[in-house]
C-alpha cells in the first residue's frame, strides 16, 4: 500500500483515487475494513466511506467466519452429546 498518510489530512483527485483503488483490491482479498484502516492511517469511517463511494460491496458484519464458526460449533456439540 502506499505511504501511510497522515491522518485527517484532506486527500482529492488522483491520490484520493489511488488510495480508493488500493483499498478496494485489499478488501477484495478479505481484508477487513479495520485492518486496512491501520494499514493506510486513515479512520475506520474514511475508509468505509471511499469503499462505499467506489461501489464496492462491503461485507455483513463478522466476515466469512460466522458460518465457519457456526459449523464448529454445531460439530463440538455434537461430539460432546454422543
Amino acid at each position: 500500500m502506499t505511504e501511510a498518510v497522515k491522518r485527517g489530512s484532506r486527500l482529492s483527485g488522483a491520490e484520493r483515487s489511488q488510495l480508493a483503488e488500493e483499498l478496494s483490491k485489499g478488501y477484495a482479498e478479505g481484508k477487513s475494513i479495520r485492518a486496512l484502516a491501520e494499514e493506510a492511517g486513515r479512520s475506520y469511517g474514511f475508509v468505509h466511506r471511499l469503499l462505499s463511494e467506489s461501489e464496492v460491496s462491503l461485507r455483513s458484519r463478522g466476515g466469512a467466519t460466522r458460518g465457519r464458526a457456526k459449523q464448529r460449533h454445531e460439530a463440538d456439540t455434537e461430539q460432546h452429546a454422543g
